[in-house]
């Protein structure tokens, strides 16, 4: 799925996850108490809230440094088909 915001099913705070995650991603000073409140309330341990904001780091890291260095994605990685 390209857009979780158009899953059905999943329970109001995995969305309210991923809208913290998304928001991270575009601006890496996003959050502060506010946002971790909010995940606090919707049901998020500490735990789980530092785990989630430490993968978001690594995969927005990864994804960067991928990109900076021009790797081009294998195509049995899925995705778009590379332009001929």
């Amino acid at each position: 799925m390209d857009d979780y915001r158009k899953a059905e099913g999943l329970e109001p705070k995995v969305y309210l996850l991923m809208d913290f995650a998304a928001a991270l991603t575009l601006d890496p000073h996003f959050g502060g108490e506010p946002a971790i409140v909010a995940l606090r309330e919707a049901g998020w341990s500490d735990e789980a809230i530092l785990e989630a904001i430490e993968i978001i780091g690594f995969f927005n890291y990864y994804n960067r440094m991928v990109d900076a260095l021009g790797v081009e994605p294998e195509p049995e990685w899925g995705g778009d088909e590379p332009a001929e």
